[in-house]
């Protein structure tokens, strides 16, 4: 069945486009900080020294051993706690049954794949070809270097 194929093709396709640009964003995939995490006195105001703080303690955490320094098995191992908590999140919220795994009826639905489809199927004729898929691989492009969040290495 063509459909079977074609679903799959267009996740990958889908994923590899947004997922350059999360890659090139940084850390907008870790949970937002709140108004109340910033303001540590709780004066309902938060100061440069507030922010600056809860900076220097995320940099504290990550680094295990005190020497003031992140090695890069440190920020592996902050990295890995940070994707084991959305995973563990992300059960919590998904897992309907509570059986400890997710099937696909419980996996989150894509928000806007259809959309993301429909804008990169340029000429409207159901299907992305290849020069499509490259222009709008292009255009993604375009906007992060317009934003500042080029990553220099575009090999």
């Amino acid at each position: 069945m063509k459909s079977a194929k074609f679903i799959p093709a267009i996740v990958v396709s889908a994923m590899a486009i947004t997922g350059t640009s999360v890659l090139a964003a940084g850390g907008k995939d870790r949970e937002p900080v709140t108004f109340e995490q910033l303001d540590a006195n709780g004066d309902g105001q938060v100061t440069k020294e507030e922010m600056q703080a809860h900076r220097n303690q995320r940099f504290t955490n990550a680094d295990t051993d005190g020497d003031g320094q992140l090695s890069v098995e440190e920020m592996q191992a902050a990295g890995q706690k940070r994707a084991n908590d959305r995973v563990t999140k992300m059960f919590e919220r998904h897992d309907a049954n509570q059986d400890g795994f997710l099937s696909e009826d419980e996996l989150p639905k894509p928000r806007r794949a259809d959309k993301m489809f429909d804008r990169i199927d340029a000429n409207d004729d159901g299907a992305i070809s290849e020069q499509e898929f490259a222009d709008a691989k292009d255009r993604m492009g375009k906007r992060h270097k317009k934003r500042g969040n080029a990553d220099s290495d575009d090999s």
